[in-house]
């Protein structure tokens, strides 16, 4: 049990990684629109490719940070009645409904690694003037699904352990992230 108590903090622990590094892509956004606003205004020379990379470097930023947020419980819920529920009810509910948040992670992992798979086939590029590659932006869409499948996978362990009322709940925990249910 402790292996996979070990396991399963060790994906956590993963996605707190990759969301911590993920979060600096915030600063490369923020350098290149101000780059953009500087060159376009200030010396009257827009640059073709700012704007371009910036929505890849959000695109990356979003789809890998999934994990992180859902290791937080930062994802929206709909939660007009479940804050009133106890802790042990939520994780039941939380259970029943993870079989839609599998079918829609499944879903996504399998149809975004066919996104990846044919891009990278032709090394795909963006068609614009200035045509980077677009495949490895793309490869981060079933590497982003997969990060969230894992979490996902704690997530439920953690509620089938709170539903049963089991002391492991608490083992599930990593220093600095909460595990309660919002």
């Amino acid at each position: 049990m402790q292996a996979i108590i070990a396991v399963l903090r060790g994906v956590t622990r993963l996605n707190e990684f990759i969301g911590r590094w993920v979060a600096l892509l915030i600063l490369v956004i923020f350098v290149l629109l101000i780059a953009e606003i500087g060159f376009r205004y200030v010396l009257g020379a827009p640059m073709v490719w700012t704007g371009e990379l910036t929505q890849m470097v959000f695109g990356v930023y979003a789809v890998l940070s999934g994990g992180y947020i859902l290791a937080h419980g930062g994802h929206v819920n709909v939660d007009l009645i479940y804050t009133r529920f106890s802790t042990r009810t939520k994780a039941i509910i939380d259970i029943l409904t993870s079989v839609i948040f599998f079918l829609f992670i499944g879903a996504l992992l399998y149809f975004g690694s066919s996104l990846a798979y044919d891009s990278m086939e032709f090394w795909e590029r963006s068609q614009s003037a200035w045509n980077p590659p677009i495949w490895p932006v793309k490869l981060m869409i079933p590497v982003g699904a997969f990060l969230i499948l894992l979490q996902g996978i704690v997530k439920l362990a953690r509620d089938i352990c709170v539903a049963l009322d089991s002391s492991l709940a608490n083992e599930f925990q990593v220093e600095g992230i909460s595990g309660e249910h919002h």
